[in-house]
């Protein structure tokens, strides 16, 4: 089975949403580095990285949940599932930071839901992110579009791998963020294909 074949991380889902020459740089490239932003990702999913379950009031929650989806090619870890007694799969991802919505970590938390309904063969329309800063939780319905964003994101990295080529870089707001700026080079990378371009149109016979 080659490179591509392979089973897509979750997490590489939330990647490429938030840049896909971040998700690139992760999963093709297999380069990483952490900075701030990381460093508190990483404090928070401490609390859900053991294996484990309790009861809570009847809800059975499961923490570090392997999940995985045959359909999808799609393997990864929930960080905590709730199993309610009337049959509810509710399942919950943690985020550092206070309460906000983010298209990519709801993507990440849909595909988590896709999977966990191929795996119990049962509905999982809502779960939720908790944002560790605030201490509170977001709930989020699973819509047909996030249902349908995830395969398409899916197919968007799968795509990637098969070119075995990285993705230009976005330089915007967002590089300034990125644990791996050093790595990216965004702005030599942007300024050097200005300056291809320019040159292109320079020596083109048919520029006028």
């Amino acid at each position: 089975m080659s490179a591509v074949d392979d089973p897509v991380p979750l997490s590489a889902l939330q990647h490429w949403v938030y840049c896909p020459r971040q998700c690139g740089l992760i999963h093709l490239e297999q380069q990483f580095a952490d900075n701030v932003h990381t460093a508190r990702g990483q404090t928070v999913h401490h609390l859900v990285d053991t294996p484990g379950y309790e009861v809570r009031h009847g809800v059975r929650v499961e923490r570090a949940l392997p999940l995985w989806s045959e359909r999808l090619g799609l393997i990864g870890k929930a960080d905590l599932v709730e199993f309610h007694p009337d049959g509810t799969v509710f399942p919950v991802e943690f985020k550092h930071g206070r309460k906000r919505g983010r298209v990519a970590d709801d993507l990440q938390l849909a595909a988590q839901a896709l999977c966990l309904e191929e795996m119990l063969d049962r509905p999982v329309p809502h779960g939720a992110i908790f944002h560790a800063s605030s201490h509170r939780r977001r709930e989020v319905a699973i819509t047909a579009e996030l249902r349908a964003l995830v395969v398409q994101t899916v197919d968007a990295i799968r795509a990637m791998l098969a070119s075995a080529r990285l993705p230009p870089p976005v330089n915007d707001a967002r590089c300034k963020e990125c644990s791996l700026h050093t790595l990216c080079q965004p702005e030599v990378v942007a300024a050097a294909a200005r300056r291809r371009a320019e040159l292109a149109h320079l020596f083109d016979p048919d520029t006028p």
